[in-house]
């Protein structure tokens, strides 16, 4: 494992590159120390999302906002961010993922952690509780279930297939407000600047595309005509655990029925819906941020 320093040194994070199983080079983002006396949290990001998505939550956790100052990791998948794009489109797999996360997290020593994922990033939740039970102390599902609806997963293959990525801040602007109107009507204009950076800055201020075209290619082989195979057994995985449910009140990802039917079957689950955002919420707005603190400082506490 190799770590190099942030290069701004009022950076409220470090940058740790990690070697998987095959010898490529994983990228995550560690803010906190890992001295803060709050369990630690991991965020997992979307199918082709990176560790920027979760910098406002993370800062705000490492800065003591649920209670304790913590240790906040947030990941890139391999093809994503600034992990190396994998040679064989075929490795942007769950079971590959999942291997990576595990020697990502051994090697910055994180052993037991509060899990936050956004959409992929929630299915590699419910997987991690099944393979390490004692990994999983908590969960947040951002936007995600054992039901994914199509015509959704539709949708982000379609912005999958985006022909050019933005080369500036304007463009980038342009196009996230073009893609994201119609289902965030909630977001400022300081919303769509982090989304749009988030999105398409790279580590040295430019911009680009942040994600590996070839991450399409497992979802061209899928029948988006028909229902997607659910996944309620591997939801089982988190039924002892403290589980807060996250939607977007327009999502179409993850339904309404879906969202209400998880809350049925989890004991202990808490619920929150985003008005006024799609698939996935940002998890940037004061509410929000506020709402996943408050879950993090109970599941910690009890």
């Amino acid at each position: 494992m190799t770590h190099a320093a942030h290069s701004s040194a009022t950076s409220p994070y470090v940058d740790w590159f990690v070697s998987a199983e095959d010898g490529l080079r994983l990228h995550l983002r560690d803010y906190g120390s890992p001295l803060g006396p709050g369990v630690p949290v991991v965020c997992l990001p979307g199918l082709a999302r990176n560790a920027a998505d979760f910098a406002p939550l993370a800062e705000a956790l490492a800065a003591g906002a649920a209670g304790k100052k913590r240790r906040v990791i947030a990941l890139d998948y391999r093809g994503r961010g600034e992990s190396d794009h994998d040679r064989d489109w075929r490795h942007y797999d769950l079971k590959i993922e999942a291997a990576d996360i595990l020697a990502q997290l051994a090697a910055v020593e994180i052993h037991t952690a509060i899990f936050v994922g956004t959409s992929r990033g929630g299915l590699h939740i419910m997987s991690l509780a099944a393979l390490r039970p004692t990994l999983v102390r908590a969960a947040v599902l951002n936007d995600v279930g054992p039901v994914i609806e199509s015509q959704g997963l539709s949708r982000i293959r379609q912005y999958l297939r985006l022909p050019a990525a933005p080369h500036s801040l304007a463009d980038a602007l342009d196009y996230v407000r073009k893609v994201m109107s119609a289902h965030f009507p909630a977001l400022s204009d300081a919303d769509y600047e982090f989304y749009a950076r988030a999105s398409f800055q790279k580590a040295d201020g430019s911009f680009g595309a942040t994600y590996d075209p070839h991450l399409v290619k497992p979802l061209e082989a899928l029948r988006l005509d028909e229902p997607l195979p659910h996944s309620w057994g591997l939801f089982e995985a988190l039924a002892d655990l403290p589980l807060l449910i996250i939607r977007g009140g327009n999502s179409d990802v993850l339904s309404a029925e879906t969202f209400i039917e998880m809350a049925r079957r989890h004991k202990h689950c808490a619920s929150y819906v985003v008005e006024g955002q799609g698939h996935p919420p940002l998890l940037a707005d004061p509410a929000t941020i506020g709402r996943i603190t408050q879950f993090i400082a109970q599941a910690e506490g009890g």
